[in-house]
């Protein structure tokens, strides 16, 4: 049995000739929150799209509680629930009795629709007709209908999408809330790296379809180690004196007449200056960057505009 809750295999998706999602290997750790990061387009809503059995892959395989999605797909959908794009519901009638439905149509004590509109924090506002809700409580009375028959595995499509700050941080809190209280495991995509970054402990980066970064939240910030810069007039031939002596350095920024160094080591910081000012090549400033997760995250996509 696969250690991951969600495993995929060379998992691809094509549309006429185009491959929308090419041979991602997902995997998706037990009890953890699982970010899903990519631009617009890059593949996100199909490759979930397909996790949930809505539309088949071209080829490669999905194990999700380490059973074949394509063999035991019923089985599996029990104990998955999922919110992609808009929430499905009633306008006219009341987040209770939305839920309610649901109840009767799967077969569910109706006692878990209290319990689920308490954790989504709408037991206030349980009777009034949907149609007077916000966006924000329109989102989580959604995730309430996920959540109503207890999944071991929810899926949320860009949860947050078009929410004001203070809907965004009642979706942040209750995602957080569940692998710890409930012991599920959460695969939440995003195309805002910010959000992602302060909820994640895992995450995968797609883009144009490909997976191009997975791994813990602390590797990914692992990239984002600081260098020295410093500012001479020639950084080609500071560079190469630096070098001669050992050190790592390179003249990246040749506009900006810039040397560049992953050695932020004080003492050896010194010791480079030193050396540089010993064979004539004068210091006009010495400074620490580190790159943002942002910045990271622009990098890999090959993007040059923020998202």
């Amino acid at each position: 049995m696969s250690e991951y809750v969600i495993h995929t295999q060379q998992l691809t998706r094509r549309f006429g000739k185009r491959e929308f999602v090419k041979r991602i290997n997902l995997q998706v750790p037990g009890q953890q929150i699982y970010g899903f990061l990519g631009p617009n387009g890059a593949g996100k809503t199909t490759t979930i799209r397909m996790l949930l059995g809505l539309i088949k892959s071209t080829s490669g395989e999905i194990e999700i509680f380490g059973k074949k999605l394509k063999d035991q797909r019923m089985e599996i959908l029990k104990d998955i629930g999922s919110l992609v794009e808009s929430p499905a519901y009633y306008a006219h009638l009341s987040a209770y009795r939305n839920l309610e439905i649901v109840t009767t149509m799967r077969g569910l004590p109706t006692r878990r629709i209290h319990e689920v509109l308490d954790l989504v924090r709408l037991t206030k506002d349980a009777y009034r007709p949907v149609k007077g809700y916000s966006l924000g409580m329109r989102q989580r009375l959604g995730i309430a209908m996920a959540l109503i028959a207890n999944p071991k595995l929810l899926i949320l499509d860009e949860p947050t999408n078009g929410l004001d700050p203070s809907g965004i941080q009642e979706i942040r809190e209750l995602i957080m809330s569940l692998p710890g209280a409930y012991g599920m495991t959460v695969l939440v995509s995003s195309h805002l790296l910010s959000e992602i970054e302060q909820i994640a402990t895992y995450v995968g980066i797609i883009n144009q379809g490909e997976m191009i970064f997975q791994g813990t939240m602390k590797e990914l910030t692992a990239k984002s180690k600081p260098q020295l810069f410093i500012e001479t007039p020639d950084p080609v031939l500071a560079a190469g004196a630096l070098i001669q002596h050992g050190w790592t350095a390179g003249a990246e920024s040749i506009e900006q007449n810039e040397v560049v160094t992953p050695i932020v080591d004080r003492q050896q910081s010194s010791e480079m200056i030193k050396v540089l000012v010993e064979h004539n090549h004068p210091i006009y400033r010495v400074t620490e960057k580190k790159k943002t997760l942002e910045e990271i995250f622009l990098e890999l996509t090959g993007k040059e505009r923020s998202l």
